[in-house]
């Protein structure tokens, strides 16, 4: 006997969400009737995919192998199901893209807004976060990344500015209070407000003026995460706890408004701007190839 492709769905999507409650949120259904669909696929597979506590639900083996099988195949019949969508007058379908919490920031508000008025009949599902995720086998269509973080075998097309600069900012009252740094090398001197990476990796803040390169491992009263935790430093900042280096166009509205000031900017480093990047395959999703068309038609 064979499980029935929708009950493979939600055993999928309860294994994504680590549990019947948050996958129940995330798809609006109830726990029960996902519970009943998992019981429903383990009895035509006749073996367990789950184990079940009162505190966790976690895969079994046969579980974590199926749903390592599961994840890609069932992109693929979504991506199909696209293509017959895209013999219709408008695309319809799900958009489904995982991007970095900067990018959501300051890449989509620009884009997204227009997009969908342009296309109703496409929903996009967005993730947001800094790790870096394998977006076939976590079932996304695309993500979008900056070029050191790009996935081997994957067409790249560039999406939002082509060039941004991180920015060494601190507040007026710091600066009055503690001194301006006058080369990179006296931030080990000073309070810096820094981040890391999900996967444990201190975020290293790198300068450079003309052919010289200086890497400094920042320390000071406060640690945030890279992507959830960066507003939270800002504020810091703008209250004159340290010195924070960001994305120039996150600090932008605190720059005009005075609330932080430029430190070390002619050590300001540029780097390349990010990029929408998806599986090199023959059969592209609808909703994926018209914000293809779209992003490409903005240039």
């Amino acid at each position: 006997m064979s499980a029935d492709l929708s009950d493979l769905q939600i055993v999928l999507a309860v294994a994504k969400a680590k549990g019947f409650r948050e996958a129940a949120r995330l798809t609006g259904s109830s726990p029960s009737r996902l519970s009943d669909a998992v019981r429903r696929a383990e009895t035509a597979l006749g073996i367990r995919l789950f184990h079940r506590t009162t505190r966790a639900v976690t895969l079994t083996r046969a579980g974590e192998a199926l749903v390592a099988r599961l994840s890609p195949a069932l992109a693929e019949v979504e991506s199909a199901l696209d293509a017959v969508n895209g013999f219709k007058d408008r695309p319809a379908g799900t958009l489904r893209l995982n991007v970095p919490v900067s990018a959501s920031r300051l890449v989509l508000p620009s884009i997204l807004p227009d997009f969908l008025k342009a296309y109703p009949e496409i929903r996009v599902e967005i993730t947001a976060d800094s790790a870096v995720t394998n977006i076939l086998a976590a079932g996304y269509d695309a993500g979008i990344r900056y070029d050191e973080r790009l996935e081997q075998d994957m067409i790249a097309v560039p999406i939002g500015p082509r060039e941004q600069r991180f920015a060494l900012v601190a507040s007026p009252d710091y600066l009055a209070r503690c001194g301006t740094p006058e080369h990179p090398r006296d931030l080990l001197d000073h309070a810096c407000i820094y981040g890391r990476f999900t996967n444990g990796n201190l975020a290293v803040w790198e300068f450079e003026k003309g052919e010289e390169l200086i890497r400094i491992e920042p320390h000071g009263p406060l640690e945030v995460s890279i992507g959830g935790g960066v507003d939270l430093g800002v504020d810091a900042a703008r209250q004159g706890v340290g010195l924070i280096m960001l994305f120039e166009q996150w600090l932008r509205p605190d720059l005009e408004s005075g609330a932080l000031m430029p430190v070390l900017e002619p050590w300001w480093p540029r780097f390349s701007g990010p990029y929408l990047y998806y599986a090199d395959r023959r059969l592209v999703p609808a909703p994926l190839r018209a914000f293809i068309d779209f992003i490409r038609d903005r240039d």
